[in-house]
């Protein structure tokens, strides 16, 4: 049995299809990275997942049990964490924690212990009769996370819960969500943040509500039709525009400095490339294969006539 399944679940709001003929199947003690830009689909899916809104059509299981003939027994299996995390600002980190405990009926014999392990995981000990109001965001986040876990979910729903927190902050989420995992509980992670996606078991990479590609961050990877040829090249914005009229280069995306281009056969590829470039007065002060990342496959995939074929062609228009 899965821990989080679906099948051809979908959500309609009136013309729009948020989320098509979705299917997950999630095992536990895994990290899933649902991965997409903004509109993709993924606060709708977990709003699916955590019974917040009513499928259109298709099934989904949270531990075997029905979001929607089940939805009482959903909730109790699952700890959420919206991007809107529900924290009370006035309510001390103390306060915040027994208010969820009571919320999620976590025997009184129960919540002071469970408080204790919270408490340490998140090493917010030391602010527990500090107000919400007057934490930093990442430990607000931390909070919000503890929160959602006072009952001992088996499934974590957490929808980009690394938005707007510092490097720091992003690292101490990771080691709490890599804990969780090696303790058996089940997570689905959505991030717009697609190096961020590296760290999961697996991962779904979601546009336009389309399930486009899943498996493990290498699988993923591993799909990539061509390879990928770093260049740093001057003037970098004539580089550009230039590399973007070749007929060879499937897609050219700016990493800082430096530009990453997609070619069919990188060595054969380069020399030519070199050389015409330079003889339109581009200076090329590097240019070599790299390995591919999560990034350059999705930027591949949404220029690529196997994904029209895939999602139909209005999927890519309006």
């Amino acid at each position: 049995m899965y821990a989080i399944e679906t099948r051809n679940l979908t959500k309609r709001f009136g013309d729009l299809i948020a989320v098509h003929h979705l299917n997950l199947a999630v095992e536990e003690g895994t990290i899933f990275g649902l991965v997409g830009p903004d509109g993709a689909g993924k606060t709708t899916t977990i709003r699916l997942l955590a019974t917040v809104l009513e499928p259109t059509e298709g099934m989904a299981r949270i531990c075997g049990r029905d979001v929607r003939t089940s939805p009482e027994e959903v909730k109790s299996l699952i700890g959420y964490m919206p991007q809107e995390f529900s924290i009370y600002a006035d309510l001390t980190v103390a306060e915040n924690l027994h208010f969820f405990g009571e919320i999620y009926h976590v025997p009184r014999r129960e919540l002071i212990p469970r408080l204790d392990e919270l408490l340490s995981m998140t090493r917010l000990a030391p602010f527990v009769h500090r107000l919400a109001m007057h934490l930093s965001g990442g430990m607000q986040k931390k909070l919000a996370l503890a929160c959602s876990l006072i009952h001992r979910p088996r499934v974590l729903l957490l929808d980009e819960p690394t938005t707007g927190v510092d490097p720091i902050s992003r690292r101490e989420l990771w080691r709490i969500l890599y804990d969780l995992a090696r303790s058996g509980v089940t997570i689905l992670i959505s991030t717009s943040y697609l190096d961020e996606a590296e760290r999961c078991s697996a991962v779904g990479l979601l546009y336009r509500g389309h399930l486009i590609r899943s498996g493990s961050p290498a699988e993923v990877k591993g799909g990539l039709e061509g390879e990928v040829v770093e260049m740093i090249a001057e003037p970098r914005r004539e580089a550009r525009r230039l590399v973007e009229q070749r007929p060879e280069v499937h897609s050219v995306r700016q990493v800082g400095e430096r530009l990453r281009l997609i070619l069919p056969d990188a060595r054969k590829a380069i020399p030519a490339l070199s050389s015409w470039l330079r003889s339109q007065g581009i200076e090329l002060i590097e240019v070599h294969p790299v390995e591919p990342s999560l990034e350059d496959l999705f930027a591949s995939l949404i220029q690529s006539d196997s994904l029209r074929q895939q999602t139909g062609e209005a999927f890519f228009q309006g």
